[in-house]
């Protein structure tokens, strides 16, 4: 098994007793439960140093289990010379201050031009552990969301750093700008978040088979028909802040998926409703900044902290409305 990334895990207690591709799975967040089976079948995975017989098997407390992946397909993602905007960089890893309007990794319709194809440009070495589309990639941002987000570079850093964001020991911490007022200065949005049964392109709340989705919220000011406010995610669902905000009635200005580009929000008159509309022509996406990131640094072993000032174009908003 040269030349490959080889991790190991000590089996506990609670743990005890658990089928060998479920703990793996869950020690591994990054990896799918069928790759797991795939790499104990293919005698990937080690117990005590002896190849694992079959993903059933089940494990015991002070088992030694180990996993040596093997070194990651050809990227076929062509690097791109794009500008990045890197507010911190090392050998393990990167946090890099994405602009608005940039997809994250290749998809169907947005093959080139996305962070990956700027960062394989950048660096070239970059993690394969979450497979070939998405090197490097820990957590995501939605292409009309700015801020931070960290890349990993390596295989070991990009398993650490997953394994701290599903145990919620990553912390995220968002700005928006959003309609109406909260009924209260803080908060928590405690709603259950899966796909929409109306819509499958679209994340929703629901009540019956949703994932647990939980986003606290502070009010920094209140500008007219709009508050500024800050978001800390106590869960990383998918669309979470904007679908959150959206079902309890104060979607993120310029949402034009979870109804932020509706200027019927709150029925506003006369001198409210000119200001919101002012403001909505103002910006052309959600009004969503992840501000700030602080994790464990994988190699380091110590927690770093970064921040990302608020892009020109949520700048520009909350100066007309201070003003208005």
């Amino acid at each position: 098994m040269t030349n490959r990334t080889s991790v190991s895990f000590l089996v506990d207690e609670d743990d005890s007793g658990s089928r060998l591709d479920a703990y793996l799975s869950a020690q591994l967040p990054e990896l799918s439960r069928s790759r797991v089976q795939k790499s104990i079948k293919a005698g990937e995975v080690l117990v005590d140093g002896a190849p694992a017989a079959k993903p059933s098997r089940k494990v015991g407390e002070g088992e030694r289990i180990a996993i040596a992946f093997r070194p990651p397909e050809p990227v076929e993602i062509a690097p791109e010379k794009i500008p990045l905007d890197i507010v911190y960089e090392d050998e393990h890893l990167l946090v890099v201050d994405k602009r608005a309007g940039m997809v994250v990794h290749p998809a169907p319709g947005h093959e080139t031009g996305t962070l990956v194809n700027a960062l394989l440009a950048h660096c070239g070495n970059l993690s394969g552990i979450g497979g070939y589309l998405r090197p490097g990639i820990v957590h995501r941002l939605d292409a009309d969301t700015s801020g931070l987000l960290v890349v990993a570079k390596g295989d070991e850093a990009h398993i650490a750093l997953a394994r701290d964001l599903m145990e919620r020991r990553v912390s995220r911490v968002y700005e928006a700008i959003v309609w109406g007022s909260l009924p209260e200065a803080s908060g928590v949005i405690d709603l259950p978040i899966g796909r929409s049964p109306a819509d499958r392109k679209k994340m929703a709340v629901v009540e019956n088979g949703g994932k647990e989705a939980r986003t606290a919220y502070s009010v920094i000011d209140t500008l007219g028909p709009f508050q500024y406010i800050r978001l800390k995610l106590e869960t990383g669902r998918t669309h979470q802040i904007r679908v959150h905000l959206s079902r309890v009635g104060h979607p993120v200005l310029g949402d034009p998926v979870y109804g932020g580009r509706r200027t019927s929000w709150g029925g506003f008159s006369g001198d409210a409703a000119r200001i919101a509309k002012k403001a909505l022509a103002m910006i052309d996406r959600q009004a969503l900044h992840a501000k700030e990131l602080s994790f464990t640094h994988p190699a380091m072993g110590v927690v770093v902290s970064f921040s990302a000032p608020l892009p020109a174009d949520m700048a520009a908003v909350l100066e007309f409305l201070r003003k208005a």
